[in-house]
């Protein structure tokens, strides 16, 4: 077993060397390879895999969810369900395509049920949030929803008094919004997720100009 390969379960017991270990990949595939032998929490006995993430790896603008649903889970991709398909014509509605951004999720294997990720497995995931998003290094963030809100921003947050509001961190723009499997259920919460993604290309324009993401 390579270096690159050795399971995250190896490190469970002692976070300050699980840390430390993160901190040293300083690609996304070496982190991803990590992660897909993760056994920090439960969730992974319950998943057929890591969904690590998808996307261009050094992408201005990231996007980032809950956790992998049923057909996220099956097909080892993010956002590949109908709320991914829905986040597909959003991001095509302002000019952006998913070769363009990087998406993930906050919790990287899918929970029982497509539940709500429990605090334990979102501090679990967290580290590995933080590091992807460290080594993308993106110019923009956007929160797809409360679980992520509640990872990065604040977990006391709610999703409705913060969305379509600016947030910094690490020195990145930060926006939290509804999540497409929401806007699924509550189609005229679409309007206000339309504002959202509109001012995310706005800023992406002031901030690279109106190439591509890349």
């Amino acid at each position: 077993m390579t270096e690159s390969m050795t399971g995250a379960g190896d490190y469970a017991g002692d976070e300050q060397e699980f840390t430390q270990r993160l901190m040293a990949f300083t690609e996304l595939a070496q982190l991803g390879d990590f992660a897909r032998g993760c056994q920090r929490c439960g969730l992974r006995a319950g998943c057929r895999g890591v969904v690590f993430g998808e996307g261009e790896p050094h992408a201005r603008l990231c996007l980032i969810g809950e956790g992998p649903g049923a057909t996220e889970d099956e097909l080892g991709r993010p956002f590949v369900g109908k709320a991914g398909e829905l986040l597909d014509r959003i991001l095509e509605a302002v000019g952006f395509t998913r070769q363009m951004v990087y998406i993930s999720n906050v919790v990287l294997c899918r929970p029982p049920g497509n539940r709500t990720p429990e605090e334990s497995e979102i501090a679990a995931c967290r580290p590995y949030l933080c590091r992807r998003l460290a080594l993308i290094d993106p110019s923009i963030v956007v929160l797809l929803g409360a679980t992520p809100l509640r990872a990065l921003i604040d977990r006391r947050a709610k999703i409705t008094a913060e969305r379509g509001r600016w947030h910094r961190l690490d020195g990145r723009w930060i926006l939290p919004t509804y999540h497409p499997a929401y806007l699924l259920r509550s189609p005229s919460a679409k309007k206000d997720a339309w504002e959202d993604f509109r001012m995310v290309r706005e800023l992406y324009h002031r901030l690279h100009g109106t190439g591509a993401a890349v």
